[in-house]
């Protein structure tokens, strides 16, 4: 259906409309993404409480009401208060279900049931209907009824096993990639059912459990287990894989230094007067060098010592070694590449001001990401949407704002 969409978007999923029944982190990311790319978002509040992010603070955004978290993950979307719990928001649903493409939701397993908008129960009535799940364990399996956290995900899919040093304690990673991985994953997934959608008119569920999503992304450390049955140890910043690939004291701070493969070592060791390690057996090939890693790392290390990491960086980047400051986020956000890759925005705020939010890293040369409204305040298109879209008198919202629905 195309009536009443965002006119003059622009971008690859315009014309799409998606019902947001996420909160917090990953439903969000997913459906950011998809605004971002040109799909309309209609996102359910709470009334009165709204997305629980709303309240994760401090930090607000500087002079306005919103935490700075909420604004990170709900920009484009159009924030409609609506009680589902009440058979008035249940009709409304089926009203806007009725103008959407996709649904994206993140309520524990079975949840939704209670007020007859699970999968199975939409189904039959929009049989093109897109609907995405996410969970911490997915809908199926013993943990499927388990409430899914971050940490707890991180610490059940093994990252925090091999995050930290050799000594010390798991530690887990400093953002919370389990919910980001998994709202990525769910905008993957869906915009392969739009596909099969366009070629079939079929809708289909889509199960993302965070848990999943984690065991996928433990990448090469994963099959580095699967292929010795030993369990990776933690290795600090070294590389599992690689030497050296890791952190290095400077004279003045540290640097990361990434030599990835022999020939760059070898470019390393002529350039710093360390010829004689490359006729040395424990240093000559990369595995080599993996086997002997504590050996490698003792010897580079004093020589590391020897320049700034900004000498350092100059003399490595002129002989195409990898290399890199361990940046702060003033740092990060100061740096004139991020600076050039247009990687903040600053967007106009319905309380007047401006906030500055994490632009989108995905660059298309046709269909770039837009950036048509800034994170909205706690219902502030429900007229707009119920009104517009569903046709709704003012009398008629009215009636539902008095019974507290909306």
């Amino acid at each position: 259906m195309q009536d009443g969409r965002e006119g003059g978007v622009v971008g690859p999923l315009r014309g799409l409309r998606v019902l947001d029944l996420t909160r917090v982190l990953a439903g969000p990311t997913c459906t950011q993404m998809l605004g971002d790319l040109g799909a309309e978002i209609f996102k359910i509040e709470r009334p009165e409480a709204g997305d629980d992010t709303r309240g994760f603070a401090p930090p607000f955004v500087p002079n306005t009401r919103e935490s700075a978290y909420f604004v990170g993950v709900n920009r484009n979307k159009k924030s409609i208060t609506l009680d589902i719990a009440k058979p008035e928001g249940q009709a409304v649903i089926h009203k806007l279900l009725g103008h959407c493409d996709i649904l994206v939701e993140n309520f524990k397993v079975g949840a939704l049931a209670k007020y007859g908008l699970g999968w199975d129960q939409l189904k039959a009535k929009y049989p093109r209907l897109i609907y995405c799940s996410i969970t911490g364990f997915g809908q199926t399996g013993p943990y499927a009824p388990r409430p899914g956290y971050d940490a707890l995900i991180q610490a059940m899919g093994g990252v925090m096993s091999l995050t930290g040093e050799p000594e010390g304690t798991p530690q887990k990673v400093g953002v919370p990639v389990a919910d980001l991985f998994a709202g990525l994953y769910g905008c993957i997934g869906i915009l392969a059912a739009v596909n099969h959608r366009n070629a079939t008119g079929e809708g289909q569920q889509i199960d993302i459990g965070m848990l999943d999503t984690h065991v996928a992304w433990l990448a090469n450390q994963g099959m580095n287990y699967l292929a010795t049955g030993e369990n990776p140890p933690r290795l600090g910043n070294q590389h599992p894989n690689i030497a050296p690939y890791q952190e290095y004291p400077t004279k003045d701070g540290y640097i990361i230094l990434a030599v990835g493969n022999d020939p760059t070592f070898e470019r390393f060791c002529k350039a710093n007067g360390l010829e004689h390690l490359l006729s040395d057996e424990r240093f000559a090939t990369n595995p080599k060098r993996v086997q002997n890693r504590q050996l490698v790392t003792d010897t580079l290390t004093p020589v590391m010592k020897s320049k700034t990491t900004a000498e350092w960086i100059e003399a490595l980047e002129a002989l195409k070694i990898g290399c890199g400051p361990i940046n702060t986020l003033e740092q990060v956000f100061a740096d004139p590449h991020v600076q050039a890759r247009n990687m903040v925005l600053d967007l106009p705020h319905a309380s007047g001001e401006t906030v500055k939010v994490i632009a989108n890293p995905v660059k298309l040369s046709a269909t770039p990401p837009s950036y048509r409204s800034p994170p909205p305040v706690l219902g502030q298109h429900t007229e707009e949407v119920l009104g517009g879209v569903l046709g709704m008198t003012a009398p008629e919202i009215a009636s539902l704002r008095e019974k507290g629905v909306l």
